[in-house]
C-alpha cells in the first residue's frame, strides 16, 4: 500500500505552522489557479494566524518529515492539502482515513474547478449534496458541497 509509511499526529504551532502554511500555499497555487497568486498571498495570513491555529489539524508525516494535514471544524473538513510533490502517493487518503475513524462522517466543500480533488473525493466515495455560485469570500467560483459516512 502507497501510504503505509505516512504517520499522523497532532499540529504543533511552534514547529509546523511555518511548513504547513508553505503546504498550503504550494498546494493551493497548483489546485487553485484561476484564484490567482495575489489573492492566495494575502489568504496565506489568514491560514497562519486564524485558520491553522483554531482547526483540529492533523499532519501527516513521511520519514518524520511533514508532507501534509487536514484541518477538521466538527466533522467539516476545512481543508486538506498535500505538498504537490508528495500528492499520489496516498498521504492524502491516509489524511481522511484518519479523519473519518475519528468522526464517522465527514463533509467539505471543494471548488468544482479543482477536477482533480473533485475525482479523489468521488473515489474516496463523497456524494454530492448541493452546489453554490460563489466561493466564501463572495467570488465566483462554484463550490460543491460533498459528504461521507463510514
Amino acid at each position: 500500500m502507497k501510504n503505509a509509511n505516512v504517520a499522523i499526529r497532532p499540529f504543533d504551532v511552534a514547529t509546523d505552522l511555518e511548513i504547513l502554511s508553505t503546504i498550503w500555499f504550494e498546494a493551493s497555487l497548483k489546485a487553485h489557479p484561476f484564484i490567482g497568486e495575489k489573492r492566495l498571498t494575502e489568504q496565506r495570513k489568514l491560514i497562519e494566524e486564524d485558520y491553522l491555529p483554531k482547526a483540529e489539524t492533523s499532519v501527516a508525516c513521511l520519514g518524520g518529515e511533514p508532507v501534509g494535514f487536514i484541518s477538521l471544524l466538527g466533522c467539516f473538513i476545512g481543508g486538506i492539502f498535500v505538498a504537490p510533490d508528495r500528492q499520489g502517493l496516498g498521504v492524502g487518503r491516509r489524511l481522511i482515513a484518519d479523519a473519518l475513524a475519528r468522526k464517522g462522517e465527514l463533509s467539505l466543500e471543494v471548488y468544482t474547478e479543482n477536477e482533480q480533488a473533485v475525482r479523489f473525493y468521488r473515489t474516496l466515495g463523497f456524494q454530492e449534496v448541493s452546489r453554490r455560485a460563489v466561493d466564501d469570500f463572495g467570488f465566483p467560483f462554484p463550490n460543491a458541497a460533498l459528504h461521507l459516512k463510514s
